[in-house]
C-alpha cells in the first residue's frame, strides 16, 4: 500500500463528498450545477492520481480518463446552464430589492 496513494483516494472522496453536499445545500440550480462540477471534477482527478499511485501500469487508461474528465465535465455543464437560463430558469437572487428588477 502506498500512503501518498491512500491520502490522494481519501482527498478524492472528500472533494466528491463536498460536490455532493453542495448539490443539497446551494440555492439554485446553477450554484448546484457549479459545486457538482467543480468539487467532484478535482476529487475524480484526485482519486485517478491515487490510483496512479497503487498500479502505475495504468498511466496511459487513467491518463484517458482524466483527460475526457476534464474535457467533457465543463462543457456540459455550461451547456446545461445555457439551456436552463434560455428556458427562462433565472439565478437565485438574495436581496430582496433585486428580485423587482
Amino acid at each position: 500500500m502506498s500512503l501518498p496513494g491512500n491520502l490522494f483516494l481519501l482527498l478524492g472522496a472528500a472533494f466528491c463528498f463536498l460536490g455532493a453536499l453542495g448539490l443539497f445545500r446551494m440555492p439554485d440550480v446553477y450554484n448546484r450545477i457549479q459545486a457538482g462540477t467543480k468539487a467532484v471534477t478535482l476529487g475524480t482527478l484526485c482519486i485517478l492520481l491515487g490510483v496512479w499511485f497503487h498500479h502505475p501500469e495504468w498511466w496511459a487508461k487513467l491518463a484517458a480518463i482524466g483527460g475526457l474528465l476534464l474535457l467533457t465535465n465543463p462543457v456540459g455543464s455550461s451547456t446545461i446552464a445555457r439551456a436552463l437560463f434560455l428556458a427562462g430558469v433565472r439565478p437565485w437572487q438574495s436581496h430582496p430589492a433585486d428580485r423587482e428588477v
